[in-house]
This record gives structure tokens, sequence and C-alpha cells, in this order.
């Protein structure tokens, strides 16, 4: 199965749902807004999250950004405002310990019917990490133990940890309404031998950047599947656009994450015209 996801502009898109206060953008003569005040930034996401439902898209994204709306919030936005559409929220470890961000997984999950995805972003740009107080030294191994103690808690009543990072001493969730949850799927990404080595112990799926050589990555990742970053190139068809997926599903990518613009209208194009030519072929998505 192939799964397409639309990447969120949790800063604005430059034209629409730009969320600095003073932002206005006034309709010409004769016409008159009457929403002045009203339409803001959620409501822009929340018609990108409803246009990628209604195409028949697997889901979005919403990236980790400091300089944007948290991405869990806007994750949990989107989960309650749509049946079936899978919302993967991007963050680094040092968000939250890996129990309360387990928590607040498993209460998503539980009020989506475990439509939550995670996506860890673990090689920060130096800059960004030191705003955000995230270390980047021993960053993979502090990553590999936040997921093995967030799984810990989420699958093992009383379950005890002591590690380099994290220690927790009889956790686990062991009560209702905590237990019986689908763990997040698990999204990771880098090329480097420890990010290859954390998606190969954690990761549901690894997902690369154009241009990556994935055909010497992909043996050092069994058992996980393949995504790919796919930015929208200006200019490209509907034929062109489906044959470098074509091309990238018959070398094992079974996940694309998209970035389009302007948002809510190629996601509808990407679904009315792209999907048709990829089910055609067999590439079935949901």
């Amino acid at each position: 199965m192939t799964e397409f996801f639309i990447t969120l502009p949790t800063r604005g898109d430059g034209v629409r749902g730009d969320w600095h206060p003073d932002f206005q953008r006034p309709l010409p003569p004769p016409f008159t807004d009457v929403r002045q005040g009203v339409y803001g930034p959620f409501d822009h996401l929340a018609q990108i999250g409803r246009a990628a439902e209604i195409a028949g898209l697997t889901g979005v994204l919403a990236p980790f950004d400091p300089r944007g709306e948290e991405s869990t919030v806007v994750a949990a936005g989107l989960l309650r405002q749509n049946r079936h559409l899978r919302v993967q929220a991007e963050f680094h470890p040092g968000i939250a310990t890996p129990v309360y961000a387990a928590k607040i997984a498993v209460s998503l999950q539980r009020f989506s019917g475990g439509r939550l995805d995670w996506r860890l972003a673990v090689d920060l740009d130096p800059d960004v990490a030191r705003s955000q107080g995230y270390p980047l030294e021993d960053r993979y191994a502090r990553a590999g133990e936040f997921l093995t103690v967030a799984k810990g808690v989420w699958h093992e009543p009383g379950y005890t940890f002591e590690g380099r990072f994290y220690e927790v001493l009889n956790g686990g969730f062991s009560e209702p309404p905590f237990i019986g949850h689908t763990f997040p799927r698990v999204h990771l990404s880098g090329t480097s031998p420890e990010a290859l080595a954390l998606s190969a112990r954690h990761a549901d799926v690894h997902v690369f950047d154009p241009g990556d050589d994935l055909e010497s990555a992909i043996p050092q990742l069994p058992g996980v599947r393949y995504g790919l970053r796919l930015p929208s190139p200006a200019g490209r068809d509907e034929e062109e656009q489906a044959a470098v997926i074509r091309d990238y599903i018959d070398r094992g990518v079974s996940a694309f994450f998209l970035e389009v613009e302007p948002y809510i209208e190629e996601t509808y194009r990407f679904g009315e015209r792209v999907l048709p030519l990829l089910v055609k072929e067999g590439a079935h998505a949901h």
C-alpha cells in the first residue's frame, strides 16, 4: 500500500493562513470580508487537512518548526476535525520526557482511533538545537532511549528503566483508558550510520530526501518501510509526476511526503489528477 502525506505550512504560506497579528489581506472593492479577525492560521491548516481527506490522500505531516505552530497541537486539531486522516507530528526528543510524550500520544490515539504518527527530528541545526535547549551530543543515543522508554511505558505495566538519559521506576500505563491502544508509527530520517542504526531498531518508516543513496541504505534497514520527502517541481505535469513516483515505488518507497504550493489547490489537484494515474498502474493509496 502506497501512502501520500501533505506537508503543512505551520507558519503560514505567505498568502493565506499567515499567523502574525497584523496580517490582513482585504478583498478588492466592491467586496466586503465579514470575517475580519475570524479567519486565522488554524482555519487554513484545517482546510488543507480537509482537502487531503477529500482528495483521498493518507494524511498530513505537521513538521517541527521552531518558528511555527506546535506540531502536536496542530495534530490534535486535525485529528479532531477529520474522520479518516492520519496526522504525523514531528518533534525533537527534548520536547518532553518520553513518559509524558507517550501519555499525550495515547490520549490522541484514543480520541482519534489510532491515527497519530510520530516523526522524530534528531539531527537538528546546531543553532536551532541550542535555542530549544536540546543537546546535540549523543543525540542518537538519547533518541534511542527516548523511544525505548516511550514504548516501554506504553506496553509494560510496572515498567522500570535505568539508562544514560532517562530513568523510570514502576511506570507504565496499567489501567483504562490508557491501555490497549496502538503505539504511534515511528518515522525517522538521516543517512549517517547512527541514523540508520536508530531506524533499524525503532522505525516503522525511514524517510529519505531526494538525492539520497537509497540502494546503499536500504540493506541496513531490514523490516523497515521506506518513505521519501518529495517537493513538487514547477512545470511538471501530472504524467511526469506520476512517472517520478512510480520510479520510486519500483525502488521500494511506499510513503511520500509531498511539499506542494499553493497547498489547498495542489492537494486537490494531486488527488484528482495524479492519484488516478497511480491507481491505474496499481499503486493504490489510502
